[in-house]
Order: C-alpha cells, then structure tokens, then sequence
C-alpha cells in the first residue's frame, strides 16, 4: 500500500503557471536590444563625467586620481605661496578695502606696537 502512495504522490499533478504572467509584448521581449542598440559611445559617457578620462588599467585608475588630486593641491600651495600681501595689493589699488578681519588688523596692530618699543627702547 506504500508503495501505492509513493505512486500516486509521483504523479500527482504539479501546478506549473507562473507566479507573475508575463502577456506576450514584442516591444518589452525586444526592450534589451532596443536599449543596446541605442546606449551612448565611450566619449559621450566621458563627457558626462560617467567614465573616467583616464585610459589606464582599471587597476591603477584610483591611484592615477589620488595622484591627481595631490597635484592639483600642490599647485594651488604654491600659488598660494607667491601671492601678493594685503598692503601690497592695497598700494596697487587692487582692491579698496582691507580683506583682513578686524581681529587679524588687531593682531597686527598689537605686534608692531610691541616691535616699536622693543627696538625704540
């Protein structure tokens, strides 16, 4: 009698309908090679800043950028070294106003007067 259940669990029938059906759509069975067909080239996808510039091994793009970065810092520290002082640039009429705050003019004020006395005395 086992054996006759075994039998007739095999063959019960098992319900195959998907769980979400699908209607046959030509438009959405074709949407992958619609979108292949009409993605952007390479340069375009570099122009939008979505692939990087670089045509280095993938490997070694984060260093490249990190490499990047650390000059482009550099370069700005070094023009930030060579510009002008706030007096210079107000002597040339560059500017009109003092771009200094009022607690740095202070600062100032106090260590000039404190070097006045010290050679003056």
């Amino acid at each position: 009698m086992a054996d006759q259940d075994a039998t007739v669990v095999s063959q019960a029938i098992v319900d195959k309908t998907p769980i979400s059906p699908s209607r046959p759509n030509p438009a959405r069975k074709n949407s992958l090679e619609h979108h292949l067909a009409h993605r952007p080239d390479r340069q375009e996808l570099i122009n939008r800043n979505i692939l990087p510039a670089s045509t280095a091994a993938p490997a070694i793009q984060a260093q490249q950028k990190e490499l990047e970065k650390h000059m482009r810092a550099d370069s700005l520290n070094e023009k930030i070294a060579h510009r002008p002082a706030p007096e210079t640039v107000l002597e040339k009429h560059i500017i009109h106003e003092d771009p200094r705050s009022p607690e740095d003019k202070y600062v100032e004020a106090i260590e000039d007067e404190y070097a006045k006395r010290e050679g003056g005395a």
